[in-house]
């Protein structure tokens, strides 16, 4: 490892080092301390530097509480609010020019997670491009929405990561990038981040491709009225008089994360705490704004997981007994929210049981298609109207562990896009074999050929034409990778006058 490898940014100098021929620069600041007057405020400038400053260390997190679905990824991370805000770079040759740029935003339902959980060295060996990876703040932190307090700014996490775009605009042409061909990309909270990006005017002409991976904008989130109940929620919680930013500016932050955790339950499946409709930053629901062709110069590369909803039977195994008029229940819990009456619910169940053996499955695919992938269809009909380049894929590999019975689950494709495929299973990272490195491989291709020209195909799957409401087509990654014309079609149709 040689570790003297120093790049001049706008800031400073900053030093990182090489392993197995890629540069790691981490833990770069993009934006000053968010602390003190600056918490719950859209992000000041990083001040300069003098000295080189050590970028071999990734930097302390975003404070977060506990995540079992996080501690998947590896250790828990050191947390810290003041040191959050940095951003995370692979690179192979600084002296490059004009190589495209991926600009990952990590998962976690806009509560939990880090941009150290992923390595981006497999997609700089593959593809000749860099990876950036990014914190930004979460929780309360990031999310809290107060309507009623002027020294206060909403969806901070997102200018945050405005913040980050707009560093690697200035600063990632010394490390080889191209600040010209900037793709976004980001899986669950990360995806639906993406989406939203794509509507924020303050984010406009920052990046030019994007990725959404399992996470769109759904029509039901992004609603003042959730976000005000969260405020609410909270000041009670802490005992605050409504309005008292100061107060909440001195809290400890170990208070936020007590009552945190609940928030991590979903309000009807649509997150509780996240981007909010704000004049300032969010002026419309993202999926009116994309449908109007906002962003219609951005290419797009949109999709979901076969089977999302599996994962949380990692958390949740008493779902395995469900019985049928529990599964009638539930339905008719969505179907209510909804404004649906019982025989949309029974006409739905008995639409999915064509395809699904057990009161369990038919509830997963429900949930699945509510949550992820009608919203990823919803966006991508809205984006194609105004760009031709966008696209649709459905990642249907099913994990081996055990039985098979999480299938297809949600994020189970990050570790074939980034190429993290070890001799053994790490959490629900499958082990590297003959058929999941040609998968992971494939993807990796599909990816790099749509940041390099906002087209995915490549010699290795088949010809994948653009997504149109007439035919639908979608590439389909699975042992064997194949594209089909609007795939589970009439679950799709069975939602039109649903959600």
């Amino acid at each position: 490892m040689e570790d003297n490898y120093i790049v001049e940014t706008s800031y400073g100098k900053v030093r990182g080092y090489s392993r197995r021929g890629v540069i790691k620069f981490k833990g770069i600041p993009y934006a000053a301390p968010p602390i003190g007057n600056l918490r719950f405020k859209a992000p000041a400038p990083v001040d300069s530097w003098s000295d080189v400053r050590d970028a071999t260390r990734f930097s302390p997190v975003a404070p977060q509480p506990p995540s079992t679905l996080e501690s998947l990824f590896g250790e828990p991370m050191p947390q810290s609010e003041a040191e959050c805000l940095t951003i995370n770079i692979w690179t192979n040759d600084l002296n490059a020019k004009g190589r495209p740029v991926m600009f990952w935003i990590h998962g976690g339902g806009f509560i939990t997670g880090s941009g150290a959980s992923l390595d981006g060295a497999r997609l700089v060996q593959r593809g000749n491009v860099v990876v950036v990876s990014i914190n930004y703040r979460l929780g309360y932190l990031g999310f809290l929405y107060m309507p009623d307090v002027s020294d206060a700014d909403t969806n901070v996490g997102l200018l945050d990561m405005i913040a980050a775009l707009k560093w690697v605009k200035e600063n990632i042409s010394f490390f080889g990038g191209d600040p010209n061909n900037v793709t976004i990309f980001g899986e669950s909270a990360g995806g639906m981040a993406v989406s939203t990006l794509l509507a924020m005017p303050s984010a406009k002409r920052l990046f030019h491709r994007a990725i959404s991976q399992s996470g769109a904008a759904h029509k039901l989130g992004f609603n003042p009225k959730v976000g005000t109940k969260v405020y609410e929620d909270l000041l009670k919680d802490l005992d605050v008089k409504k309005g008292d930013i100061q107060v909440l500016r001195k809290i400890p932050i170990e208070k936020f994360l007590i009552p945190q955790e609940p928030t991590l339950r979903i309000q009807e499946d649509v997150l509780r705490l996240g981007p909010i409709i704000d004049k300032m930053s969010l002026p419309e629901h993202p999926l009116e704004v994309i449908r109007k062709g906002f962003a219609k110069n951005v290419d797009l590369l949109i999709g979901t997981n076969l089977d999302e909803s599996k994962l949380w039977l990692l958390l949740t195994p008493q779902v395995n007994k469900l019985t049928e008029e529990e599964l009638l229940q539930f339905v008719k819990g969505r179907m209510n929210f909804l404004k649906k009456d019982e025989i949309t619910s029974k006409m739905l169940i008995d639409i999915y049981r064509e395809g699904r053996k057990t009161p369990r499955n038919i509830m997963e695919a429900i949930l699945t298609d509510y949550s992820f992938r009608i919203p990823a269809i919803q966006l991508a009909e809205a984006q194609c109207e105004h760009q031709p380049n966008t696209y649709m894929y459905l990642f249907a590999w099913k994990h081996p562990m055990d039985g098979g019975k999480y299938g297809a689950m949600h994020a189970l494709e990050l570790p074939f896009v980034f190429g993290l495929l070890g001799n053994q299973d790490v959490g629900f990272f499958p082990r590297k074999s003959e058929e999941t490195l040609s998968l992971s491989e494939k993807m990796m291709d599909t990816w790099i050929s749509f940041v390099y020209n906002g087209n995915p195909n490549h010699k290795n799957i088949p010809e994948l034409p653009p997504y149109n409401k007439e035919k639908r087509s979608t590439i389909i990654f699975d042992k064997d990778v194949k594209v089909e014309e609007d795939p589970y079609g009439n679950e799709r149709m069975a939602w039109d006058n649903i959600l």
